[in-house]
């Protein structure tokens, strides 16, 4: 069953709209916004299992340029 999960996102002072655009290309990703907010971006992804999101939470979002650090919360409904 694929799990999805909203991704709230620090960025360096200035990068939020380049980090979203960034992260809008990766696979997955369904929607990534510049906010307003605690967060800087959030990002709503998709991956087919729990092992699959953390790979591209850590291997890809957290490794975008601007990205200072992340939150998870995977969707439970």
């Amino acid at each position: 069953m694929p799990v999805l999960a909203f991704i709230f996102i620090e960025c360096t002072v200035g990068k939020a709209k380049d980090v979203a655009k960034k992260i809008a290309k990766i696979s997955g990703v369904r929607i990534s916004h510049a906010v307003t907010g605690a967060y800087d971006t959030i990002a709503l992804i998709e991956a087919p299992d729990v092992n699959a999101l953390g790979t591209t939470v850590v291997s890809k979002i957290q490794a975008v340029p601007g990205v200072l650090r992340t939150s998870t919360n995977v969707v439970v409904e």
